[in-house]
């Protein structure tokens, strides 16, 4: 398991994201860049809103069927298994998943991997608490960074991705980061995905803009992060949070959106940005999922369904996948 080890993540993937992203003529800036230390703690407050169905509706998925999906995880391997998280934040999310593993076999070694150190922190704590049995070995690093360790890994892997983070992807990077996840899966491995299902906008609309205005702070913290990290110079009350329905794409996008016309200086890139009154800065897109639309995804990057688990209403499901023979 020595190559599953803590990586950080360097400074310049940060400043070469923003300066790319600010110098684009549309300006657009992804989502990695929320979750430092006040951005991961703004969404774990997301995550309790009474708008924030996503969670709650996942977490219920998994109180009743965690045993079943862990039996459909585990039903190949044959040594010890590790179980990597991509974006595991606290892994608060996991922790009934992880508890039906260890129950059914003693051997799980599990790896939250997050761009934030210190929600990979609140998750060793609390499971060292909750499931003394698991051995806990945080990951710090991108999607990209911790999939490619995970192939050196020599026993059984289970990959999650939960809480529908594959659709802040457009389909095409989509597909290319699942076929990652095929690739590290080698000939025995599973891989669980949560996605978020199309449903009415008065449902998920309010989940990206909720009343107490913690998603408006989530999103203005990314300009608050370039200020602290970088020597920026944005002042937060000329942006407004935005977010809105696109149709053509099935997806809620989040827009940072300029009050005035401005200039900010950002000091450690040595660049002026401009923006004109009402222009937007692209920040996040949430996908939301039809049931073609996820085959889809599994057919382009070489993973066959194994079983579908989902709530009453439908409005989330959770895929348990191999890769195709």
């Amino acid at each position: 398991m020595s190559a599953l080890v803590s990586s950080a993540l360097a400074s310049s993937e940060v400043a070469d994201a923003v300066r790319r992203g600010l110098s684009a003529p549309r300006k657009a800036l992804p989502p990695f860049l929320f979750y430092d230390r006040e951005g991961s703690d703004l969404f774990e407050q997301i995550t309790l809103l009474p708008e924030y169905y996503l969670t709650r509706t996942e977490r219920g998925i998994l109180a009743r069927d965690a045993d079943s999906i862990a039996a459909r995880l585990l039903a190949g391997a044959r040594g010890p298994v590790a179980v990597l998280e991509l974006g595991a934040g606290t892994a608060t999310k996991t922790d009934l998943l992880l508890a039906a593993m260890v129950r059914a076999r003693s051997d799980v070694h599990f790896v939250p991997a997050d761009v934030s150190p210190t929600p990979l922190d609140a998750a060793r704590t609390r499971l060292a608490a909750s499931l003394p049995q698991l051995r806990v070995s945080p990951l710090v690093g991108t999607h990209g960074d911790a999939l490619r360790r995970a192939v050196a890994w020599e026993g059984d892997l289970v990959v999650l991705f939960l809480g529908s983070s594959i659709g802040n992807y457009a389909d095409d990077d989509a597909a290319a980061l699942l076929a990652e996840v095929q690739s590290a899966l080698g000939p025995r491995g599973t891989f669980l995905l949560g996605v978020d299902r199309a449903k009415s906008l008065s449902t998920m609309l309010p989940a990206y803009d909720d009343a107490a205005g913690v998603t408006a702070a989530f999103n203005r913290n990314m300009l608050a992060r370039i200020n602290r990290e970088l020597g920026g110079e944005f002042d937060l009350a000329t942006f407004r949070h935005v977010a809105l329905w696109n149709e053509a794409t099935s997806a809620i996008e989040m827009h940072l959106e300029s009050l005035v016309a401005q200039t900010v200086r950002i000091g450690v890139l040595d660049m002026t940005v401009r923006f004109a009154r009402g222009e937007r800065v692209h920040t996040e897109s949430s996908h939301k999922y039809t049931d073609r639309h996820v085959q889809g995804l599994f057919q382009a990057a070489g993973l066959a369904p194994v079983a579908s688990f989902e709530d009453a209403e439908r409005w989330f499901s959770l895929h348990v996948t191999r890769r195709r023979a």
